[in-house]
């Protein structure tokens, strides 16, 4: 027989699942209207172009992404807010190296494999010998060392560093074997600063009655870590090397330490961020564990990933997106700002779900999902304009939009976008 805790979580789940299939019965009417007339592409890079710079940088030509533009006129602006950073980063670099590969992946864009491969020689070269990272850069190009945000370290931009030269390396083996080989060769310096994170492996301490596991980024950076994880999980899947599947899944156990409750108790099978918080920004945790495990062919990394979309995504779809929660005092959450980085993880994580279980309905909530961005939100507003490729910097409050359109966003929505547009469904 079932206890009753089961019995309540299966009910609980049945209920949310039952209004959320009426709500995509009701929306899935509604885009049938408007997909009558066969769409465009919205994956339009125009404004990424204007953000993107060539530029000569320690004996190579790359690209760097200009961090911020702002409305009226989307010129250029430079990044101030913790002290001088500079105007441009690994952080949006390897991010927009990301989707410039997988659109070239999925499309066979010889100019998005390009753009990459430009982008990645700038991750290359704010990588040390020791395989660490810096992140900004000034305005006369040289490497801000000694910022908070730019400090030469394995945290942040380095997991996206990984994540995007992974990629890169899998992507680019069979056409441009020489530059893959490069980044085969910078990926393995990175490689220790992981299994250094190991040495902790197995260790929890508790805050209240949540465990915080000490073996992540950051401690418990599960949200930075579930980057990492992408960018082990795509040099796993070109080379095969047991060492990293290892580490992959050891890092995947920290993501699921931190996941908490179920469909009938709090906080819903959400994973935590760091230590008792929640954010919706960045937490790409279904993601990492819906793509690991079926790499790895892991189903304890699916099933996590699987609570976490049925019984808390489904709640956000419901109830609407948030910003952050302490699950530790529940009373201690906002609503916004709402932004493109907090859309995309679960967007493309719900698809990524879809690719390990065959399950139809998370492709359904991937695209109600990223209907935030076309008006499916608290405004009711759109905020992608198609025409000129960009994404807003975010919903402020309940009446504001922030019509500024950095480098964040526009990737974060064209990513989106990217992976969207392989399914119709």
């Amino acid at each position: 027989q079932q206890s009753d805790e089961t019995v309540l979580e299966n009910e609980g789940r049945q209920q949310v699942m039952k209004t959320l299939r009426t709500i995509l019965g009701i929306v899935a009417f509604g885009f049938s209207i408007v997909l009558a007339q066969e769409q465009p592409s919205f994956v339009n890079f125009n404004h990424l172009d204007h953000l993107t710079e060539t530029i000569q940088f320690y004996g190579d030509t790359v690209s760097i992404v200009h961090i911020y533009s702002n409305y009226p006129d989307y010129h250029w602006v430079d990044a101030k807010e913790s002290g001088p950073e500079g105007i441009a980063c690994v952080d949006d670099a390897a991010r927009a190296a990301v989707v410039y590969l997988r659109h070239y992946e999925l499309t066979k864009n010889e100019s998005s494999l390009a753009k990459a491969k430009s982008l990645l020689k700038f991750v290359i070269k704010m990588q040390t010998d020791d395989g660490d990272f810096y992140n900004f850069i000034f305005a006369d190009h040289t490497i801000n060392r000694d910022g908070k945000t730019s400090f030469k370290s394995f945290g942040w931009w380095a997991a996206r560093g990984v994540w995007s030269m992974s990629l890169g390396y899998r992507v680019l083996k069979e056409v441009d074997p020489q530059f893959a080989d490069l980044l085969k060769n910078r990926i393995t310096l990175s490689i220790p600063h992981v299994e250094k994170l190991m040495k902790k492996h197995g260790e929890v301490r508790t805050a209240g009655q949540l465990r915080i596991p000490q073996w992540l980024l950051y401690d418990s950076g599960a949200d930075v870590t579930s980057e990492l994880i992408l960018g082990l999980t795509e040099y796993y899947r070109a080379t095969n090397d047991e060492r990293v599947r290892v580490l992959i899944k050891k890092l995947s156990d920290g993501l699921m330490v931190m996941q908490e409750g179920n469909a009938a108790t709090f906080p819903h099978g959400l994973h935590r961020s760091w230590e008792t918080m929640w954010h919706m920004w960045g937490n790409g945790q279904t993601q990492a564990l819906a793509y690991a495990g079926n790499i790895c062919n892991d189903t304890a990394m699916i099933r996590s990933a699987e609570i976490e979309a049925q019984d808390f995504y489904s709640r956000l779809l419901i109830q609407g997106f948030a910003k952050e929660l302490d699950v530790a005092n529940p009373e201690m959450k906002s609503e916004y700002e709402q932004i493109a980085y907090a859309v995309r993880p679960m967007a493309v994580g719900l698809i990524r779900l879809y690719e390990a279980t065959r399950n139809l309905l998370y492709l359904k909530m991937a695209g109600l999902t990223a209907s935030w961005f076309f008006g499916n939100n608290i405004l009711q507003q759109s905020m992608f304009d198609a025409e000129n490729g960009r994404c807003f910097d975010g919903i402020t409050d309940s009446h504001t939009i922030n019509k500024n359109s950095g480098a964040e966003s526009t990737i974060e929505a064209l990513h989106t976008f990217v992976e969207l547009e392989q399914y119709p469904a």
